[in-house]
């Protein structure tokens, strides 16, 4: 356990590590002197012009007073508790934070102001006082207000004191997508209060965080396709009250937002699938974030259009043929000193045929401290080898990565990648994959060099409904015919798909046994040709 520790430990920024200790102490001063933050500070509101955004998903059923979030159902028989975290953990109790319910097509104003009110008038809130949700919180209060045209003294009063909360904790021991979330907030503020102080710290803090946080192909550092889109959501949010409101502010704030909210569309549409999926690797799900096609209709009515884009520096590919689509994944755990929505799924990959998902990533159910959280972030959770029982990156509680697998791409070419990883470098091993891309099959060969005593496994997470019958070295299925090369053996078993947040799905998973090299051709079926719809 302490090796874990250190491990994980090592690659934090001092920063992470000084601002983890400073806002332990604080609280603690706190406590001790019992001393809390106002409730309420006075504040005059100004107001805002919007486009319309995209709506959220139905969450809050109001007759039977209930919430869903995450595929779990809570009513609230008498008042809501804003901090009920017993119930399905702290994710949930995040969304029920958040407010994005303000935002579904049936929820009227008066209905909204009653759960503001609601919210307002709880006298013992925790959840909601943490960084992050008051960030998320905040703008949709904001843009719901705006849109109904809604201004009240008792509402503005608790949204300031929330926001100095806020200007006080920026998560700076977190760092990531929670930082950026706090400065699109406080753009938000700085615009809705006309506050020229916390105009000056959101401007900073999108200055920076944006540079480092969108690479230069488009993606997201923390490499999660779904974070991509939420974080993308509320850039594009952004880019709205800027573009609508340019009598506050400055003009190179609108500048900044539209170059990066176009590489980040420009990224999305290339690694979405044509059904409209995105690959479910590192922390993904569906149906959580706003999906891609909703994306790019909001960004066009933003006069954004996805610019072509060569992805690379995310460490993705993505090989598109007239019969199927492939998505390669040689990135690194990023960024070093932020893993908690990593997998150990170095050289995985994920395969959609005519426009159907086929070979897929086993997605992620839950962030709740089990087994089942370890398990999808499992180097046997992902269609790639597996050493022993080695994982390649030490992945354990529910955010953290210890040592990990450091991949490097050796040659690529318009129909081939090859790239190996140093995962397994205290067994003396090193993993190397190459893709050889066709217009009717893919050759993936596995080899295994250094430490031959190891045996190795991979694996293939096949869609659930996928009909496949095992014959010798060779898996037949309705789309495909998988051969395989210098294997020792092939098992066919059972395993759980996680396509959104606590929901599972059986399917099933074949694992190849082999030593030193292993070759699996996917050859593809010509004897249909199903339209590819569009997203």
């Amino acid at each position: 356990m302490l090796k874990l520790y250190f491990y994980t430990i090592l690659h934090l920024r001092p920063k992470q590590i000084f601002y983890q200790l400073y806002y332990r102490t604080k609280r603690l001063v706190r406590k001790i002197l019992r001393w809390q933050y106002p409730k309420t500070i006075e504040a005059r509101s100004f107001s805002l012009h919007l486009q319309v955004s995209i709506p959220a998903k139905k969450t809050y059923f109001p007759i039977e007073k209930r919430f869903v979030f995450l595929n779990q159902s809570k009513n609230f028989k008498e008042a809501i508790d804003w901090n009920d975290e017993k119930s399905f953990g702290k994710l949930w109790a995040y969304q029920l934070n958040y407010f994005d319910f303000l935002h579904q097509k049936d929820l009227s104003k008066e209905e909204g102001l009653i759960l503001i009110n609601s919210f307002i008038n709880t006298s013992n809130l925790s959840t909601g006082l943490e960084s992050y949700p008051i960030s998320l919180r905040g703008i949709n209060w904001m843009k719901f207000l705006t849109y109904h045209q809604i201004q009240q003294p008792e509402i503005d009063a608790v949204l300031v004191a929330h926001y100095c909360i806020l200007s006080k904790n920026l998560e700076y021991h977190i760092l990531g997508n929670h930082l950026l979330e706090n400065a699109f907030s406080l753009l938000f503020a700085a615009y809705y209060f006309r506050d020229k102080y916390f105009l000056k710290i959101a401007t900073k803090l999108l200055e920076d965080e944006l540079k480092e946080q969108i690479l230069a192909d488009g993606g997201h550092f923390e490499l999660s396709p779904m974070y991509h889109q939420i974080v993308l959501f509320r850039l594009l949010d952004c880019l709205n009250l800027v573009k609508n409101n340019p009598d506050f502010g400055e003009h190179s704030i609108n500048e900044m937002l539209k170059t990066y909210a176009q590489k980040m569309v420009g990224f999305l549409a290339e690694i979405t699938f044509e059904n409209g999926d995105i690959p479910l690797v590192n922390d993904s799900a569906q149906n959580f974030a706003p999906n891609t096609a909703e994306l790019l209709a909001y960004a066009k009515s933003l006069s954004l259009l996805p610019k072509p884009t060569k992805i690379k520096e995310s460490g993705y590919r993505k090989f598109q043929k007239k019969a199927y689509e492939l998505f390669v994944d040689v990135a690194e755990i990023s960024p070093k000193y932020l893993s908690a929505h990593a997998h150990s799924d170095t050289l995985n990959f994920v395969l959609h045929i005519r426009g159907k998902p086929f070979i897929v990533d086993t997605g992620t159910s839950t962030y709740q401290f089990a087994e089942r959280r370890q398990q999808e972030r499992s180097t046997a959770a992902h269609n790639t080898v597996q050493i022993g029982d080695f994982e390649q990156s030490e992945i354990w509680s529910i955010f953290r990565v210890a040592r990990r697998a450091k991949p490097k791409i050796l040659s690529e070419s318009a129909n081939h990648i090859s790239a190996s990883h140093n995962g397994y470098q205290r067994l003396g091993i090193v993993h190397q994959r190459d893709f050889w891309i066709e217009e009717q099959q893919i050759s993936i060969h596995d080899t295994i060099l250094g430490n031959e005593n190891f045996p190795a496994k991979a694996f293939l997470h096949f869609y659930p409904n996928i009909e496949i019958k095992l014959s010798g070295n060779t898996i037949l299925t309705d789309f495909a015919t998988i051969t395989f090369a210098k294997n020792l053996e092939i098992t066919l078993t059972d395993y759980l798909l996680a396509e959104e947040f606590n929901v599972l799905k059986p399917a099933q998973l074949a694992i190849i046994h082999f030593q030193n090299e292993l070759t699996t051709t996917i050859k593809f079926h010509e004897a249909y040709e199903n339209p590819r719809p569009k997203f």
